[in-house]
């Protein structure tokens, strides 16, 4: 079956409310479409949103990329060669993930819908119904718990706790959220890199007694070596994040023993291709893998789901990108139900257009 037709266009989408991190306020996000359409009618979206500070890669690039000649000629190819077309787009596009992503989700939606399977049966799914992570930003500790309940009322019992500004601050809020909520919420942290090794000495063991599952990038990239410093059950408890942009960082830091626990974002690693390749080597090194993401269209977070539900090692859920956003252009693609996700077995990724 021959791809017709190719077309990208790029949205600005609003933020349902600003959120802080370590080193950033977001308002809104700017995301990149992808649609391949097929000779017969079927239509496969991807979507791209990178983050600059992370991977250097902007959406108006992204969107750059998509509308190029190598894109373009794409067309009068075979979806169902579509694993040697991510490989041309990952030689094409190295060093541009955010770009890859929108081409890889895109042709693996097509190519789903044109066998009429979802990707996660194509890949072999291994999980169904784990729960996913809700964030809340860097605020004082009544804004920290207000928001905790209003996630209560919607069913969710993860939340990832963003710190790295005031180590003081952020131990009581975390202990604030354990006090006021018991045990009802399992309770993660993403740093964000805002920590140095002293810092997150002092914070992991300050926040031994309140029981946290992971915590994620607690020190900046090029200064992993430090985590050496930690213990053991320190370092399995330590996620590497803004550290695992691709496979040869998740090779490297594999035999190093400085995260138990890899965060793998479609946008970091360039979709699904790079995403599985992570998980693998993870696998080998018996690390878990935990699957996160940017601020992001349903389009991205459930190509992320189906991959995730396919990798034996997922162990961890970070997927709420989209309860962000003030509008998108899909809908459908899964379901969340009292903070559990559900992919549907809809061929493809399961979305549908608005």
């Amino acid at each position: 079956m021959k791809i017709t037709a190719i077309r990208s266009y790029g949205k600005k989408l609003a933020l349902k409310k600003p959120y802080t991190i370590a080193y950033n306020t977001f308002s809104d996000v700017h995301i990149a479409y992808l649609e391949i359409e097929l000779a017969n009618g079927v239509v496969g979206y991807g979507a791209g949103s990178p983050a600059e500070d992370v991977v250097g890669e902007t959406t108006a690039k992204t969107l750059e990329n998509l509308n190029s000649d190598f894109v373009q000629e794409l067309c009068g190819r075979d979806i169902r060669t579509f694993q040697q077309l991510i490989f041309e787009a990952q030689q094409r596009f190295a060093g541009y993930p955010g770009t890859v992503a929108a081409l890889d989700i895109a042709l693996h939606d097509a190519f789903g819908k044109f066998l009429g399977i979802p990707i996660a049966s194509f890949y072999g799914q291994k999980h169904q119904g784990l729960p996913t992570s809700v964030t809340i930003g860097i605020k004082n500790v009544a804004d920290t718990l207000a928001e905790a309940q209003d996630y209560k009322k919607q069913g969710f019992r993860v939340l990832k706790v963003k710190t790295g500004l005031d180590l003081a601050t952020d131990v009581e809020r975390l202990a604030k959220l354990r006090e006021s909520f018991g045990d009802y919420f399992t309770l993660r942290v993403d740093a964000n890199q805002g920590y140095d090794l002293a810092q997150t000495r002092q914070f992991l063991e300050a926040a031994r007694p309140l029981g946290l599952e992971l915590v994620e990038q607690p020190m900046p990239v090029g200064r992993e070596a430090e985590l050496a410093m930690l213990t053991e059950d320190q370092r399995k408890q330590c996620a590497g994040d803004e550290s695992i942009k691709d496979a040869a960082a998740a090779l490297k830091f594999a035999s190093m023993g400085y995260f138990g626990i890899y965060n793998i974002k479609l946008m970091k690693c360039g979709g699904l291709a790079g995403a599985r390749t992570i998980a693998g080597i993870a696998e080998q090194a018996g690390i878990e893998v935990f699957w996160g993401c940017n601020d992001e269209s349903r389009v991205s977070i459930s190509a992320a789901l189906h991959i995730a539900y396919a990798c034996p090692n997922t162990r961890y859920l970070d997927l709420d990108g989209h309860l962000d956003l003030a509008e998108d252009l899909v809908r459908d693609g899964f379901e969340i139900r009292e903070g559990r996700m559900y992919s549907n077995d809809r061929p493809g990724f399961g979305f549908s257009l608005l």
